[in-house]
Formats: structure tokens, C-alpha cells, sequence
């Protein structure tokens, strides 16, 4: 049905013209309750259905159409319920049959402004012409996380996961809307600096305010000394102390050897391309087009991540940097880790650029270099983004349950066993003692692999009760375990041997995990740095394990492979409105299987959408 026409005695103008009303797109569904038969003609049933749509149309909006005013276009879906008897006319019973039920959902009207162009002009689309301006929306700032941290209780223990370079970015920032909050990263980096050496050898100021505080009074005279300083002085303060060395080794976000690579990429030309900038950059933000996705999976990303907090951290760990307008290019990597495998580990199908630079509302596409030049500006952020999710998955773990380690991109990977939720990565077993503390202390699986030397023997002085078949070095504190395959444990400890049974099938899930998001599928293949394409596998595997985990974990083994096979040809069609991105998908069983699991739900405030709402509808 396209365009029924509606006459009205009068009209709407002047000139007594008929007034007319445009379907753009209708959609009937019949439903028949009870009973086993459509009758004799069940495409009559939805014929008449649909012959008597105008005439119900005009008469519900007579009184809207029969006035003098200004046109109006109904922007949200239009439910009409029609539960008839018998039919006979347009709407009407026959044979004296009970009346027709019509029922009209109520929607919102918008008027069309009078000094609107003509949209079949093209000058603008119908959403831009008919739609309410929205209201202007700022990305919340590092002051707004770090204070509702705080207010968790969990602010310190992330303050401890992140590297110095991530807490001196965050502090100029703290200092200029949050002294509280400042301060309370400024006694992180002084209490790292007294680690490192005596008070003696800490900066003037601050060798002041220490001097009639003791440590657990810290914070509080810090937060005292800020308030009453210029935040410039405070900076240079905060410059001038030096922690404890780092540990020897890398740390999980420097630069990794890329696996999966079978030749190599044009690099000296990406280098000679790349912009000085992240942001230097000709993305053009989608606000009004429409766009078919072969792979509708990003999108389902963004609920689950919702639910636990990460993606309202995006905005204020990006805000620190003055990365905000980047945050686009987040999302662009975080889709294409579940998108399409690039081939010779950097090179992408067309329909993979097109469907993640749709999930990120741009047009065109994001040529390399800019994500490459994103990587290395943004990697003070990720920490922030990193612990975030850390401090969720450890805070739903069961102390009962196993964790897993295993080995990955020149760094050790903690994921939770039940359902391969990913919990953090790490240079060594010594960089993931605290997620393990934070997790209740559980039994860890050391999955087969080669591990970094020393694992096994950071893992024991941590007093980590673990099981392995990996062969341990001379010298490691383990004891061989009489099992049917080799298989060590830690020295003193009292292993579960019912863990032992589960080992092969968690190293196997373990495995495939990696092969699929680290090895087949780069986010940032021409970057040298490491550290966004780990952050992204965290947040895309956790997403997909949440969503194997809703639908089922009561009928089968829960996997994120699971749900990357089951809806990564799961299509899309996107269109762009000006206050909100609507994805939909087609009807079926996987949509009921989302829509039953609350995987579809409105997702508020996207900061790479410049805080539009996320929708999901069928059709």
C-alpha cells in the first residue's frame, strides 16, 4: 500500500482540495487465535485487510485533516488492531455480525514547518525535513567516572591496575572539575614515588603536606594541598615524582608481533600517509541515510557492553584526551572483531568496511591510517576502558568456578571458564594476581601453549593454586600429579582433581577463542602498538559471551563462538535519524531468540553516534 488518498469535505486548504495521506511503508500482519483453519481464501483475509486501511486511516484523522493548518508527518511506527467479524465493506461486519474492534495506537505528530524545502527536491530527507532538532549532547567527562567509581568503592582498586603514563594524563583533567577526585590520583603516584625511595627525595610541596600526615590519611591531605594550589603547580608536582621500576618485560599495551600475517603490509607508504593526527581526518558522521549491513553482530555488541558500564566509559576515558569526536574510530576497530577475517592478517573485504563504518555512523569508510594513528593516541585511555571490564567480570565471578591463562600476542590472557568470559591481559602471571584476588582466589587452568618463563613460579609465590599439562621449567615450584596425561600442580597446594578432568575441553575452547579474535580477525593490523587491538578483543569477546551466555547456557555449553557463528550473517538494514540509529533485522528465529533475551533492547547515549539511542526493530 503506498498512498491512499483520504477526500474530506473542505479540505485542508484553501483551494478545497482533497487531503491526502502517504504510507511510506506498511507492513500488515494477520494473526489467527484458535481453531485450525485460515478458511477458504487466506490471501482474501489479508486483502481486505489492507482494502480497508484507508478508509480507516481518513476516519481516525478526519478531525486532523478536515482543519486548516499546517501539514504533519507521523515520524514513529503506527499500530492499527483491527479484530473484525464477518467481513463485508471497509471496516464493516456483514450478516449482522458484532462491529469491528479498530484500535490505533497513539503516537507523537510532528508538524512541518512551513519554510521546509520540498523534500522531493532533495534539498533534505524526510527525517531531516520533518524531525525534531535534538537537544545538543556532551560526552561526560573523566570526573563523572572516576566519581561514580568512587561512590562504587572500586576507584582505588583501578587507580592500582593502571600504569603511571594513564594516571598523569587523567590528572589535568580531575584538576579542573574535581579536586577530590584529583587528589585522589595524585596520592596513587605518591604512594608509587614512596615505594620507589624515601619522602625525603619527593618534591618541596609535597614533602610539606606529607609531613603531619600518615598514610591512611593520605588522600585527605592531598585533597587539602590541591584545593589550595594552582592546578598548574599541582602538574608540576605530580611531573616530578618517579614509582618503582617497571617490572622487566613488556607491558600489555606496548607493541606485540603480529600474528597471522602470511606476507607483509605496505607500511612504509601507510607510515608517509599517516595523519599527524587521529582526528585529521575526512569522516563525514551519518545523521540521515539509510544503509544495508551484511552483518548486523556490532550492533548487538552495544547492549551487553551497556549492562555492565563499559560503554558509558568510553565517552569520559576518550574526554581526558580530548579524544572525544575520535570515538568513532573505537568503534570502527571494536567492529571488525567480529566481522569478517582479514585476509593475510591486514586486508579487509569491502562488505567488512561497509557494515564498520556503518556501526560507527560514518560515511565512507576509515581508511587504515587513521586507525593506525588512533592506536597510538589513544593508548593512555585503555587501561581505563580495560579495568572497567576487569572490575565487572571479577565482581560476577563465582569463587567456585576456574579461572583460565593461557598464552597470546606476546602476553598472558585471564579469562573466567563459565561461558570464556575474558577478563584482562598481562605482560606475566605477576600482572594478574590482582584480578585474580579480586575473583574470590579460584582454582586456575593453565591452558597448553608456550607460556613466558617464570610463569609457573610467579603464579606459586602468589600462593595461586593451578593446574597444567604444560611442562614446567627446572626449578619451578610444582609437583607431578599421578593423572592419565602429565599434568603438574602448584607445590603445597591441594589441587581439585575434578579440574583436572575439565582442563582438555576449557584449552580447546581456550584455543579456538584466540584463532578466531586474535589471530583471524585484526582490529588495527598496521599499528606497531598493541594496546587498542587488545582492548577491543576484551570488549568484543566479552559482548559475544554475554550473548551466548543469555541465550544458552541452559541448553548447551555457552561459547563466544557460538554466538559469532550463529549471528555474523545476521543482516541489517541501518537508518540513520538525527536523534536516534535504528537497526533492523529480519524476522525469524534469531530475532525471536534476541528479542526473548532482552538482546534487543534501546541502547541510551552511543558516544560514537554523538549520543543518538540504538534501536532494533523487525521487519
Amino acid at each position: 500500500m503506498s498512498a491512499p488518498t483520504a477526500p474530506v469535505a473542505g479540505g485542508t486548504g484553501e483551494t478545497g482540495e482533497p487531503a491526502d495521506i502517504t504510507v511510506h511503508r506498511c507492513t500488515v500482519t494477520v494473526v489467527r487465535r484458535g481453531g485450525w483453519s485460515w478458511g477458504p481464501d487466506p490471501r482474501g483475509l489479508v486483502r481486505q485487510v489492507v482494502d480497508s486501511l484507508p478508509e480507516l486511516l481518513a476516519d481516525h484523522f478526519a478531525e486532523r485533516l478536515g482543519t486548516d493548518g499546517p501539514e504533519v508527518e507521523i515520524t514513529e511506527p503506527l499500530t492499527v488492531t483491527v479484530r473484525p467479524g464477518r467481513w463485508g465493506g471497509p471496516g464493516r461486519a456483514i450478516g449482522g455480525g458484532p462491529p469491528v474492534e479498530v484500535h490505533f495506537a497513539p503516537v507523537p505528530v510532528v508538524e512541518i514547518p512551513a519554510d521546509t524545502p520540498d523534500p522531493d527536491t532533495g534539498a533534505l530527507s524526510i527525517e531531516a525535513s520533518f524531525a525534531t532538532e535534538p537537544d545538543p549532547w556532551t560526552a561526560p567527562t573523566p570526573a563523572a567516572l572516576f566519581t561514580e567509581l568512587a561512590e562504587r568503592g572500586e576507584l582505588d582498586a583501578l587507580l592500582a591496575l593502571l600504569p603511571e603514563e594513564s594516571v598523569r594524563a587523567y590528572l589535568p583533567a580531575l584538576l579542573e572539575a574535581d579536586a577530590t577526585t584529583a587528589a585522589r590520583l595524585l596520592a596513587e603516584l605518591v604512594g608509587r614515588a614512596l615505594a620507589a625511595a624515601p619522602a625525603e627525595a619527593l618534591p618541596e610541596p609535597l614533602r610539606t603536606v606529607l609531613a603531619g600526615a600518615d598514610a591512611t590519611d593520605l588522600p585527605r591531605a592531598l585533597a587539602a594541598y590541591v584545593a589550595s594550589v594552582d592546578p598548574e603547580e599541582a602538574i608540576r608536582a605530580a611531573r616530578t615524582l618517579t614509582g618503582p621500576p617497571t617490572r622487566p618485560g613488556r607491558t600489555a599495551h606496548e607493541p606485540p608481533t603480529t600474528p597471522g600475517r602470511t606476507d607483509e603490509p605496505p607500511s612504509a607508504a601507510t607510515t608517509a600517509a599517516e595523519p599527524a593526527a587521529a582526528g585529521a581526518t575526512t569522516r563525514a558522521p551519518r545523521t540521515t541515510d539509510e544503509a544495508r549491513v551484511w552483518s548486523a553482530l556490532p550492533f548487538l555488541l552495544a547492549g551487553p557492553l551497556a549492562r555492565i558500564g563499559y560503554l558509558d566509559a568510553i565517552g569520559p576515558a576518550l574526554a581526558g584526551l580530548e579524544l572525544v569526536e575520535d570515538a568513532p574510530l573505537f568503534a570502527t576497530a571494536l567492529a571488525y572483531k567480529v566481522l569478517g577475517a582479514t585476509a593475510r592478517g591486514w586486508r579487509r573485504a569491502e562488505r567488512d568496511t561497509e557494515a564498520a563504518a556503518a556501526f560507527a555512523g560514518l560515511h565512507p569508510s576509515v581508511p587504515e591510517e587513521h586507525l593506525t594513528a588512533f592506536a597510538r593516541h589513544v593508548r593512555p585511555a585503555l587501561p581505563v576502558l580495560d579495568g572497567v571490564l576487569a572490575l565487572s567480570v571479577c565482581r560476577g565471578h563465582d569463587p567456585a568456578d576456574p579461572l583460565l591463562i593461557g598464552a597470546a600476542d606476546d602476553a598472558l590472557l585471564l579469562v573466567d571458564a563459565q561461558g570464556m568470559f575474558p577478563i584482562a591481559w598481562a605482560a606475566d602471571a605477576a600482572g594478574l594476581l590482582p584480578h585474580w584476588q579480586a575473583c574470590g582466589r579460584p582454582t586456575v587452568l593453565l591452558c597448553d601453549g608456550p607460556l613466558p618463563p617464570g610463569t609457573l613460579r610467579e603464579l606459586a609465590s602468589g600462593g595461586v593454586p593451578f593446574l597444567t599439562g604444560v611442562r614446567p621449567l627446572r626449578g619451578d615450584p610444582v609437583t607431578r600429579l599421578p593423572w592419565r596425561t602429565p599434568l603438574w600442580a602448584a607445590a603445597g597446594t591441594a589441587p581439585d582433581l575434578r579440574r583436572a578432568a575439565e582442563l582438555p575441553a576449557h584449552t580447546g575452547r581456550f584455543a579456538d577463542l584466540l584463532t578466531a579474535l586474535v589471530t583471524e580477525r585484526r582490529a588495527v593490523p598496521l599499528a606497531p602498538d598493541g594496546g587498542l587491538e587488545r582492548t577491543v578483543t576484551l570488549a568484543a569477546a566479552l559482548g559475544l559471551s554475554t550473548i551466548a551466555w543469555t541465550l544458552w547456557r541452559d541448553r548447551e555449553t555457552p561459547d563466544p563462538l557460538l554466538a559469532l557463528r550463529r549471528f555474523a550473517d545476521l543482516e541489517a538494514t541501518v537508518r540513520f535519524e538525527p536523534s536516534a540509529v535504528r537497526v533492523r533485522v529480519p524476522m525469524g528465529r534469531r530475532h525471536a531468540d534476541l528479542l526473548r533475551g532482552g538482546l534487543l533492547a534501546d541502547v541510551p547515549d552511543v558516544v560514537w553516534l554523538g549520543g543518538r539511542t540504538l534501536t532494533f526493530s523487525a521487519g
